[in-house]
């Protein structure tokens, strides 16, 4: 682990510069873990919310599945639909980060199927 703060009167010989640059590259990993796992949640949200509007649109709307990204928010690009008629399941997903699936069930519409 690095140090962040050391004296200037350090008997091994470590300055402020290095102290200063321990704590920039601790800060820069942080920073990065921390963006990486930003980025898993918003791909698992934008799955989440393309698997509730592409079902809706499917099966409540009677749409052909590749008319439905059409009613995407910007920003979606990555998010892509797929459809299980057997099922009648959407699944949306993004690639490496995150997947989720809507199931339609009559008169409730479509309701999100939770993994187990």
């Amino acid at each position: 682990m690095a140090r962040l703060a050391v004296s200037i009167g350090d008997p091994n010989g470590i300055g402020p510069e290095v102290t200063l640059r321990a704590a920039r590259q601790s800060g820069a990993a942080l920073l990065a873990i921390g963006s990486a796992a930003g980025l898993k949640a918003q791909a698992e949200a934008g799955s989440a919310y393309g698997a509730r509007v592409g079902c809706s649109c499917r099966y409540v709307e009677g749409r052909d599945i590749g008319n439905c990204e059409r009613d995407f928010v910007p920003g979606m690009a990555l998010v892509s639909l797929s459809d299980d008629p057997e099922t009648r399941t959407v699944t949306a997903s993004v690639p490496l980060l995150g997947s989720a699936s809507a199931r339609y069930v009559g008169v409730s519409g479509c309701l999100m199927v939770l993994e187990e």
